[in-house]
């Protein structure tokens, strides 16, 4: 009898302890998991940080270097400085090269930049579409264009050369400034030493309308001037105003013949590279960026117009029949360039 009650108690002590065994295996899992889930939650937040550089190409006065700042505070601001972008005006990143500095963005050497489609297309002509002569009325057809089929082909061409487009910005319509006479038709160009971007497309352009065009990147121009080497130039008010060529330059024509957007690129490989919520952050901060700097362009416009008037530059505004014998003039170019914008990007463009 004894025997069996050893046997017994010793089945019932067994039973006890892996009763035990289940019990504490059990209790410990929900403790396994609840531990888990916050480690999950923060391995998926963005914690790396970046020290971005980004080059413009005008100076620390413009509207794109304002813009610019916007863009690198509201970075900061809302990745608690994990990162930073820091700007450098004047490409100074590229020794004053503007189509350096493009090609320093594509090599991923610069992470970010301000350029105008003119100094992109350099490395691919398709580009300078956006700048034929003419090729819009007024702001609203920008605005039309840039937001819509003609604004998307640009992106998909920049992504294709490396460049992650962060939208537009707007230098502005080009004008012509010189210190010789004032330019009211095709027959006061003749003759003209114009400064001009360094693409093919400008020089073709300004030989049509009879002028020497020179290419010369623009942080040559204002001494190339002062020097006389040169008789004038074409830009935007904002860049003619901000770069103070009124100290070398007289004559101002406000022909509206070519446009030229900006672009806020970078570097696609380092853009790809970032945590998605991080790419969030930068897309949202150059959308105010853009915004702000296109709006600050339109509304300082006519304030910089009457500074450079006080300072004794002189404005002509052309006549609807004088616009007229421009286009005229500047007519061969479309044939000519045609079949490399290609008849699908131009009809992008084109569309009213």
């Amino acid at each position: 009898m004894k025997k069996y009650s050893k046997v017994f108690m010793s089945l019932a002590l067994s039973l006890s302890l892996t009763l035990v065994g289940c019990s504490s295996s059990n209790n410990s899992a929900p403790a396994t998991q609840g531990s888990s889930a916050p480690a999950e939650q923060a391995a998926d937040k963005p914690t790396d940080k970046h020290n971005l550089k980004m080059s413009i190409t005008v100076g620390d006065t413009s509207t794109w270097y304002q813009a610019g700042q916007l863009f690198a505070d509201e970075v900061s601001k809302n990745t608690d400085g994990r990162i930073t972008v820091s700007l450098f005006p004047n490409e100074q990143l590229s020794g004053g090269d503007s189509g350096k500095g493009v090609e320093l963005v594509i090599k991923g050497n610069t992470d970010l930049s301000y350029h105008s489609t003119i100094i992109y297309s350099i490395v691919d002509e398709r580009l300078g579409v956006v700048s034929a002569p003419f090729l819009f009325k007024d702001l609203e057809e920008v605005d039309k264009a840039m937001n819509g089929a003609g604004g998307e082909a640009i992106k998909n061409l920049l992504r294709e050369k490396g460049v992650e487009p962060l939208g537009f910005g707007q230098n502005g319509f080009r004008q012509v400034t010189n210190s010789v006479r004032e330019i009211q038709g095709p027959e006061d160009i003749k003759g003209l030493k114009i400064r001009i971007p360094g693409i093919k497309m400008y020089v073709d352009l300004w030989q049509t309308m009879g002028a020497d065009p020179t290419k010369m990147t623009f942080s040559e121009v204002f001494t190339s001037l002062q020097q006389k080497t040169i008789d004038g130039q074409e830009n935007p008010v904002d860049v003619i105003h901000s770069s103070k060529l009124n100290e070398v330059q007289q004559y101002v024509t406000m022909w509206n013949y070519s446009y030229d957007p900006l672009i806020l690129g970078m570097n696609k490989k380092k853009f790809d590279s970032l945590h998605p919520e991080d790419q969030k952050v930068v897309q949202e901060a150059a959308a105010k960026a853009n915004e702000f700097q296109i709006k600050l362009a339109r509304e300082k416009e006519a304030e910089q117009i009457a500074d450079l008037k006080s300072k004794g530059m002189q404005f002509y505004e052309p006549t609807a029949e004088q616009l007229e014998a421009f286009k005229n003039s500047v007519e061969p170019i479309y044939s000519q360039y045609e079949s490399i914008w290609t008849k699908d990007l131009l009809d992008a463009f084109q569309a009213k």
